[in-house]
């Protein structure tokens, strides 16, 4: 009688199964960040009733194109075809210094459509979360890439990049069915910090699979995991700092 046996390697078969997580975290990034602009973007959009400029709107493609990249890098991760992985690798540095680029002209937009309004106060204090919002992407990545021949730390180093993205599409849900009626304008500091912590959701996903996996969350996780809550909390004190007005104001005279 014939007796069939897994002859596949329990090492190899953890590792496939490892890979794959990348690839459905990322899957699930690219959702979030679909999902939570339909009902500011994507439908209005289609309805003909978003009135947005044309910064605003490749600022939105170069995001949602980043969101497609990431899970495609991680698929060809998964399935071992590292050498495509890395021949396409400069196409992530292009998008990731464009996102840098338009992060940072969005949140001076936003400044002025603030000050148009006779919001500058409040647009001057809201301009420190999309402004450390993208600089934390933009210094993760850059240590994501310092670390491509380490895959260990890279992978989860572009992981935690893109978590750190998805705070901004989980609040366009807080926005739409939470906040109360009212002028439009920009909200204030503290009510972006409870959207950010429901993102962030992600990455104690890939945390308890860290502990299954290997025993311990990796250094990534805990010192960058802990840099970016760091960074949530803090915008709130900072953004009412005399420095902070000083210095955002600065960029705001300058765009005018």
């Amino acid at each position: 009688m014939a007796i069939l046996t897994d002859t596949t390697p329990p090492r190899a078969t953890a590792y496939t199964q490892t890979g794959y997580f990348y690839f459905y975290m990322a899957l699930a990034c690219m959702a979030v960040a679909f999902l939570g602009f339909a009902p500011t973007y994507w439908l209005p959009m289609m309805s003909r009733s978003l009135s947005a400029s044309p910064v605003v709107h490749f600022h939105g493609l170069l995001f949602f194109a980043w969101s497609l990249y990431f899970a495609f890098q991680a698929w060809l991760a998964a399935s071992g075809n590292v050498t495509r992985h890395r021949a396409i690798g400069m196409i992530g540095v292009s998008l990731a210094t464009a996102m840098t680029i338009f992060g940072f002209l969005v949140a001076v937009n936003a400044m002025k459509r603030s000050a148009a309004a006779g919001l500058t106060s409040e647009g001057i204090a809201f301009a420190i979360v999309p402004l450390s919002g993208i600089l934390f992407f933009a210094v993760v990545f850059a240590l994501g890439i310092a670390n491509i021949r380490r895959s260990e730390t890279h992978k989860r180093l572009m992981l935690l990049a893109g978590i750190s993205l998805l705070d901004a599409a989980v609040a366009r849900w807080f926005l739409t069915f939470l906040a109360p009626p009212g002028p439009l304008g920009p909200p204030p500091v503290p009510v972006t910090i409870p959207p950010a912590f429901v993102a962030y959701l992600l990455l104690v996903v890939a945390i308890v699979h860290d502990w299954r996996t290997r025993g311990r969350p990796h250094p990534v996780y805990i010192y960058g995991g802990a840099a970016l809550i760091a960074v949530k909390l803090l915008n709130w004190p900072i953004s009412m700092t005399p420095m902070w007005y000083s210095f955002a104001g600065g960029i705001l005279a300058m765009a005018q």
